[in-house]
């Protein structure tokens, strides 16, 4: 009686441990990164590192199936377990390459292409190997040609009806607003409205000038008359002081994008599942009895934003649509 002993597949069992260790590092930097205080920069490195990792399981757990069909050795559940733990990783690394051959390598987009709203303050950048670089005439090129219809909106609303509109988007959004400027020029004018203060009534005036009596009415008339046959009441009044030319205010010019009724609202924001940050600023101008609304959205990372910044400013816009639904003009 011959017992046949199955040969073990060596390459099997390894792909399992690779892809487990790879699944872990995958979801664990995911948390860190979403919910922590873990880097961009360094989450990104560990998600590329686990995506290697994934790929070298799978080329075992290959190896441990091909084993398996010609010499029958122990290892098709280890190489099924590899695949499975190996998905995950390699599933986000294949949607970012999508991403990455698909849409434009830029980190800055803008519904106004030829002056974007400035940013208020300055932004934090990440700092390493995936610092982006500053948008250039090229990027808002491609980003007319990748994105063409995303452009601002035109609502017939007044200034302080759309901006109060823009802050419940922002706060459904989860949009933290940080800095503001020209929030006067949402404010109501009442200066047409304002009634000037009469002088308070004075009852012995009133009397006197009511009753024509003898010595108020003739004094004033010698006086008068006195004054006009006194050729000396009427010469030189004396030295006029000569008016001077009223000082010009010095006013710093405002930068591109931005003009003195404009209302600026910068804020910061986070893309749903891996976290990622970015900042925002939305201009709202006012425009022949209607507000426009222009937003900028720029990424903190790398060199590519993987079409995110796009798909929060298109998100951003519609729901403000909805938001102000009956006032939404072009």
């Amino acid at each position: 009686m011959i017992t046949y002993e199955r040969p073990i597949s060596h390459a099997a069992r390894w792909a399992r441990h690779v892809a487990r260790l790879a699944f872990a590092m995958f979801v664990l930097s995911l948390a860190a990164h979403r919910f922590g205080s873990l880097s961009s920069t360094l989450f990104v490195t560990l998600v590329l590192v686990s995506a290697g990792l994934a790929l070298v399981a799978v080329i075992l757990s290959v190896i441990g199936f091909v084993r398996l069909w010609q010499v029958a050795a122990v290892g098709g559940i280890a190489s099924t377990m590899a695949l499975l733990y190996a998905a995950l990783p390699l599933a986000a690394a294949g949607l970012a390459l999508v991403q990455v051959v698909e849409k434009p390598a830029i980190t800055d987009v803008s519904t106004d292409l030829a002056t974007p709203p400035p940013f208020i303050r300055d932004r934090p950048i990440e700092t390493g190997w995936l610092t982006p670089a500053a948008p250039v005439v090229a990027d808002r090129q491609a980003q007319a040609r990748a994105y063409p219809a995303l452009t601002g909106r035109r609502y017939d609303g007044a200034l302080d009806r759309v901006l109060t509109g823009v802050r419940t988007v922002a706060d459904q959004s989860g949009i933290a607003i940080v800095a503001e400027e020209g929030l006067e020029n949402a404010e109501p004018d009442f200066e047409d409205l304002a009634l000037r203060a009469e002088p308070p009534a004075d009852p012995q005036r009133d009397a006197l000038a009511k009753s024509p009596g003898k010595g108020t009415g003739k004094t004033t008339g010698r006086t008068a008359g006195k004054a006009g046959r006194d050729p000396t009441a009427a010469r030189d009044p004396g030295p006029v002081p000569i008016p001077l030319s009223r000082p010009k205010l010095e006013v710093a010019p405002m930068p591109p994008g931005r003009k003195a009724g404009d209302i600026l609202l910068q804020g910061e924001s986070r893309s749903r599942i891996a976290g990622f940050r970015f900042d925002l600023v939305i201009r709202l101008r006012e425009e022949s009895e209607t507000t426009f609304v222009d937003i900028r959205v720029a990424s903190r990372l790398g060199h590519h934003d993987l079409g995110l910044d796009a798909a929060a400013a298109e998100r951003f816009l519609h729901a403000l649509d909805a938001e102000l639904l009956g006032i939404a003009g072009d």
